[in-house]
């Protein structure tokens, strides 16, 4: 392994809370939730370790989700701490997964990155209001931006240390992904909205699923959508047609017109 290549520690934020989850949900006396106020749950109740796993292998519509979300932010709110404890560990696969995918690449942040993730979803867990929908997105998006701002403010920190310091012309079709797209939806390619969508969602930080949500459509739809403006925009810069004086044409993309 190269010297430069950096690793979380043993002991981040969000291994820590794994080792106090699993503490809390041992034998002889695991911390157990009631499952059976929360429609499409098993009617009964489960210890804490076994609701994450049901959790991880069973999809459940947003209706239960929500709910279920409810009853932990509310445990975590009026039972103490050990609740507190409980609702990150059950969220834990998510955060780990969240953290993950921001640090790709900025790998000596991981261990501030897993600080921010868990920081942001503990403050929604305590704040977030409960009675809108979409509440466990509401707080995987906190847990994302918190996280997300840590490689965001780094973006600028410095030069890459093998960047040559001798001036060369830019690579067409020049500039940053945020113009190409741009050029893509002056010249009627693609729509504002798709030129938004790709770029808050792959070089932003917004979560698919969120703008889905917020849009009232599903998060596959939306991902079609997005995949069909990508091939326009990839067709024409193999084409040169994003390269040089923009030409508008009536063309839109289809699917992101609609």
């Amino acid at each position: 392994m190269a010297t430069t290549t950096h690793t979380r520690t043993a002991d981040t934020a969000l291994t820590t809370a794994e080792k106090a989850f699993e503490l809390l949900t041992c034998e002889p006396a695991p911390l157990v939730f009631d499952a059976r106020p929360v429609p499409g749950l098993p009617d009964t109740t489960m210890p804490l370790n076994e609701l994450r796993q049901l959790l991880v292998y069973e999809r459940y519509d947003s209706d239960t989700t929500d709910e279920l979300w409810r009853q932990l932010a509310h445990h975590a709110r009026e039972r103490g701490p050990a609740w507190v404890v409980g609702a990150i560990g059950v969220a834990l696969p998510a955060l780990t997964h969240l953290a993950a995918k921001i640090s790709r690449g900025y790998a000596r942040h991981a261990d501030d990155v897993d600080s921010e993730v868990l920081a942001g979803f503990l403050h929604a867990l305590r704040t977030a209001d409960l009675a809108p929908p979409r509440l466990w997105l509401r707080l995987c998006w906190a847990a994302w931006r918190a996280g997300a701002a840590v490689v965001k403010a780094d973006a600028g920190e410095e030069l890459p240390l093998d960047l040559s310091s001798g001036s060369r012309s830019p690579r067409m079709p020049y500039g940053h992904p945020d113009l190409l797209l741009g050029r893509a939806a002056a010249a009627g390619l693609i729509t504002a909205e798709a030129a938004e969508l790709i770029s808050a969602t792959r070089f932003g930080d917004a979560m698919i699923e969120h703008l889905a949500a917020e849009q009232g459509v599903t998060a596959p739809a939306l991902r079609m959508r997005r995949r069909r403006a990508e091939r326009v925009v990839a067709a024409a810069v193999t084409r040169g047609d994003l390269s040089g004086p923009i030409r508008t044409s009536g063309r839109r993309e289809t699917a992101m017109a609609t």
